[in-house]
C-alpha cells in the first residue's frame, strides 16, 4: 500500500502545472507584519527571560519570598 501511495504522490507532483497565482498588497502586508509581530514577540520573550533576572542581581533585590508552610500552629 505504501509503494502505491507513494507513486501516486510522485505522479501528482510531477503532473502539476505551475499556478499563476496572484498575491495583492494586501496579503503581502499581513505577511509581512505577521513575520515581524513573531519575531518581536521571541525577541521580547527571550529579553524578559535575560532582562529581568540580570536586573534585579544588579539592584540587588532579592526575589520574592515563597510561602512555606505555618509554623506558628505547631
Amino acid at each position: 500500500m505504501t509503494k502505491l501511495a507513494a507513486l501516486a504522490l510522485v505522479l501528482g507532483l510531477i503532473a502539476t502545472e505551475p499556478a499563476f497565482a496572484y498575491i495583492g498588497p494586501g496579503a503581502g502586508l499581513s505577511a509581512i507584519g505577521t513575520l515581524l509581530a513573531i519575531v518581536a514577540a521571541a525577541v521580547m520573550a527571550v529579553a524578559g527571560f535575560i532582562w529581568y533576572p540580570l536586573k534585579r542581581l544588579i539592584r540587588g533585590k532579592p526575589a520574592a519570598p515563597q510561602p512555606g508552610p505555618d509554623k506558628s500552629e505547631a
